[in-house]
């Protein structure tokens, strides 16, 4: 079978990011043929040179698209822009696959996708990363209410066209099932880890961690994933302010993006606030099994609590309980399992008091990682993963010649 899969934002375990997709692609690549569509934004971002771009056997047809977190609205729309006109001339030129797998975010890439599927003849796979257009809609990027109306329409077009849709949540399957879209055609594949890059790092690396960073005697709370403005980094600023006065208390943050130069200047007045900077996916495994304690913070809207952070499964997979401040399906998730504690969004003195609560109770930490390790390696394991979206590929693709 020959898979196409359209993906703006391509990246490998060199880059300070998650890599479901390398994962899934590594995996079905040596069972197919496999064609990757994408940009060479995340290229500039590569930390070290441990891996090859692409896994081996992956057809790669790549665009200097420029993209950041920290890019406005207008330049992000260009970045878009670019990389759908892109998509589609090599998505018509690239060998006719059997199916054609769009990965959003953004809502342009599937709809590219969708267009080069018909053109062609052929079935396509939608995955949802992100509810589109619900996300920058909430957050205030698309103000007019025409142009919000024109992209749902879009949306749901795009749900209606697929063959099959697969989201990272259960809520957002709620969501797209609640738009009319049939159950039967909607699978949920959850965001998902790799177990073997968690299993990794030893004691003495982790000891030698520590050490560099003169964490001796400290407990740790981890923050790993992108400062941006959807991530409620105002609050845990504010959370750590009041933990000043702590100094058996190490807050730890990883990453990029919108509130770095806060952030920055934030660490220069708090001595226990450690600010890195972004790692690639090896070493922040050694970050999670160095903390005691790690942090999912979003602000509290609809869409962000149907989403899936990656710093989740990571988290669980070290054996390192979470903090969310989702209402939505991660709250329900480590309430159920016991792996995690839920503080609500905005409010920085409960996040605090929290930390504080929960530092203080060191077994009950302990067990609540044993039981997120146990649940991580039942259910997010993303070779598990991979062969379920390759057995929904298949049977699209058979679907379609049957037909």
């Amino acid at each position: 079978m020959h898979i196409a899969i359209f993906n703006q934002h391509h990246h490998n375990p060199d880059c300070p990011s998650t890599c479901r997709h390398y994962t899934f692609l590594e995996y079905l690549a040596k069972r197919h043929k496999v064609s990757l569509v994408t940009s060479s934004a995340w290229k500039e971002l590569r930390i070290t040179n441990n891996y090859s771009w692409v896994p081996e056997g992956v057809d790669l047809y790549e665009q200097v698209v420029p993209y950041s977190n920290k890019m406005g609205v207008r330049r992000r729309l260009v970045s878009y822009g670019g990389f759908a006109a892109y998509s589609l001339t090599k998505g018509l030129a690239i060998p006719k696959p059997d199916v054609i797998w769009g990965v959003s975010t953004p809502l342009s890439t599937p709809w590219m996708a969708a267009r080069v599927a018909k053109l062609r003849g052929v079935p396509w796979v939608f995955e949802v990363q992100d509810l589109w257009p619900s996300f920058p809609i909430e957050m205030g990027a698309v103000k007019r209410e025409w142009l919000q109306r024109r992209l749902y329409r879009l949306e749901k077009s795009l749900y209606q066209s697929a063959n099959h849709i697969i989201p990272l949540s259960p809520d957002m399957e709620r969501y797209i099932v609640g738009k009319g879209i049939a159950q039967e055609k909607v699978t949920t594949i959850l965001n998902g880890t790799d177990l073997e890059l968690a299993d990794a790092p030893t004691p003495a690396e982790v000891t030698a961690l520590r050490q560099r960073y003169n964490l001796q005697g400290k407990q740790v709370v981890l923050y790993a994933g992108t400062y941006g403005r959807a991530n409620d980094i105002p609050t845990l600023m504010l959370a750590a302010e009041q933990l000043a006065s702590r100094t058996d208390i190490a807050i730890v943050l990883t990453g990029g993006g919108y509130y770095e130069q806060e952030l920055h200047q934030l660490a220069l007045r708090l001595p226990n606030l450690y600010l890195l900077p972004p790692q690639p996916r090896p070493e922040v495994f050694k970050w999670f099994k160095l903390a005691d304690l790690s942090l999912i913070t979003f602000n509290d809207l609809p869409v962000l609590a149907t989403n899936s952070p990656a710093k989740l499964y990571d988290s669980l997979a070290c054996g390192t309980p979470v903090v969310v401040t989702n209402p939505g399906w991660t709250k329900a998730f480590v309430e159920k399992h016991g792996c995690g504690w839920y503080t609500p969004a905005g409010q920085s003195q409960g996040l605090a008091e929290t930390i504080k609560r929960l530092l203080s109770m060191p077994e009950e930490l302990r067990q609540a990682g044993a039981r997120g390790e146990d649940v991580a390696r039942e259910q997010f394991d993303r070779q598990v993963l991979a062969r379920q979206m390759e057995e929904i590929l298949l049977r699209v693709a058979g679907e379609n010649k049957r037909g």
